[in-house]
């Protein structure tokens, strides 16, 4: 009886120690279903807020904060002088430009200065047949369309870089192109430039078509003039192009544009008169204005490193020009047969009120050849003596007080010219396309024209190197290490207390 009372008995306390070990669970399990939901609804709130402050900072366009000394990912002041008071609404359209990030980031960085400026953003160009026959362009291209009204301007993947052959880096011209583009196509009135076309030996209309087409897309007029048809040089005309003359201005002619030099005008002058060995007077009689003159014969280089795969008539030089140095960045030009440019005497320059600047010359190793018809590309003895050249000159010669006239002159038109210059067994290109002679033209008849209105912006494209200072230095210490121990000793903290008080 008694055993069947101590079996009772010890079964009642290890029922009583289960139920005390069931309730010991369910307070955990109580503990840890409260704990464990609180934790996850504050990972869920910290998430959402995450998810959140992304969103509104896409919404808002926050600027990326730029910290390299150059702002090579900001708009320059300049920029933001130029745009802030238009008044016309510009609309930068960017078509299939999703691979271009940086390029998207950037045009959405003008918005912000004025609300003048939209952008517009097409990433699917299948559906949109007009905008590929209006361009002529396929759906996979990509390409940038700035418009104000009825103007506008494309701009080309390829127009966004140079190529800076002293550091021998890409240069980003993003903020360039873009900036002008806005400027040429809110212009209310544009420069005027004439390319003479009555003699010439090259028709100027197919020789300098990618010429014609760089100047209309920068904004300028550009028609050809006939000057014995026209009778004038016209009053508008801010630059006169003259290339080649295949025969000698007439009297007529000569005088026109004698009249034009002296009422201040601007003449550039690209022209392989050195190849022609016809007399041409009245043509030198307008050239001697400035103090200058084209000797007879194409000039070869001898220094390898100055040629163009090994061909001693392609010229490859450096460029330098007062009217050049916004551009940053060293320039070099591939002049094909080129002449040497005669510079008249100290005393002869005082007389005719010029001075003037070498834009490009050619290597000491250099020599002018008149035979033609020899095929060695090393000097004989009928060439004559090495020396540098000058191939390029800028003169400005003194009118009146207030009046001056300035001429600009390459001793070659090829270098500008559509000429189909083959660089490997399958791959051609245009002479003017070679190094930075598009360029070269484009700066000259900007200076020519006074185009004051448009930027030069240049970024090289590399990663930049950045030394923060001795402040910066103390905040990223202090973000990174002060702040964060701050937090850990204050969660002692709390524990501890949180220990005690329990």
């Amino acid at each position: 009886m008694k055993k069947n009372k101590d079996v009772k008995k010890n079964k009642n306390v290890k029922i009583k120690k289960e139920r005390k070990g069931n309730k010991f669970l369910d307070i955990i399990k109580n503990k840890w279903l409260i704990k464990g939901t609180t934790t996850l609804l504050l990972v869920a709130i910290v998430i959402a807020c995450y998810v959140l402050i992304n969103w509104g900072v896409s919404k808002i366009k926050v600027e990326n904060i730029d910290c390299t000394p150059k702002k090579l990912y900001s708009l320059s002041d300049e920029t933001k002088e130029k745009i802030k008071n238009l008044d016309k609404d510009v609309t930068i359209q960017l078509i299939n430009m999703s691979g271009s990030n940086y390029v998207i980031e950037y045009a959405n960085k003008y918005p912000t200065i004025t609300k003048k400026i939209n952008v517009e953003e097409i990433s699917d160009l299948s559906s949109r047949t007009d905008l590929q026959t209006k361009y002529s362009i396929e759906s996979t291209d990509s390409l940038i369309v700035v418009k104000s009204g009825e103007k506008e301007k494309t701009i080309s993947t390829s127009d966004l870089y140079t190529y800076d052959y002293t550091s021998k880096k890409q240069v980003d011209k993003t903020e360039e192109a873009l900036t002008n583009a806005i400027i040429e196509v809110t212009l209310d009135t544009k420069p005027h430039v004439y390319i003479y076309s009555g003699k010439t030996y090259y028709d100027p209309e197919k020789s300098l078509a990618g010429i014609m087409s760089a100047l209309k897309d920068e904004s300028n007029d550009v028609d050809l003039l006939d000057i014995l048809t026209k009778g004038e040089v016209p009053s508008d005309c801010d630059c006169l192009i003259i290339t080649t003359l295949k025969e000698d201005f007439t009297e007529i002619e000569r005088d026109k544009i004698l009249d034009y030099i002296n009422n201040g005008g601007k003449i550039l002058m690209l022209t392989s008169q050195n190849m022609i060995e016809t007399e041409m007077p009245n043509f030198k009689q307008v050239l001697s204005q400035y103090g200058m003159s084209i000797e007879y014969g194409e000039i070869l280089e001898q220094d390898s490193g100055k040629m163009l795969q090994g061909a001693p008539n392609m010229v490859v030089t450096d460029v330098s020009a007062s009217f050049m140095k916004k551009l940053d960045m060293k320039v070099k030009m591939c002049a094909i047969n080129a002449g040497k440019i005669i510079v008249d005497d100290d005393d002869k320059l005082k007389e005719l009120g010029v001075t003037y600047e070498t834009i490009a010359s050619t290597g000491d190793k250099s020599f002018v050849r008149t035979n033609f018809n020899s095929q060695s590309s090393s000097k004989t003895d009928e060439d004559k003596d090495e020396g540098s050249s000058i191939i390029g000159a800028y003169a400005k010669k003194t009118i009146s007080n207030d009046k001056t006239s300035q001429l600009i002159i390459y001793s070659n038109e090829l270098f500008a010219a559509n000429l189909q210059v083959a660089i490997s067994a399958q791959y051609y290109t245009y002479a003017s396309e070679l190094y930075n002679n598009k360029d070269i033209v484009l700066n000259s008849v900007s200076h020519l024209v006074e185009r004051d209105d448009t930027i030069v912006i240049r970024k090289a494209s590399d990663t930049e190197s950045y030394t923060v200072t001795d402040q910066e230095d103390v905040i990223i210490k202090t973000i990174i290490f002060t702040i964060p121990l701050i937090i850990i000793f204050i969660g002692i903290a709390v524990w501890i207390f949180r220990r005690r008080k329990a």
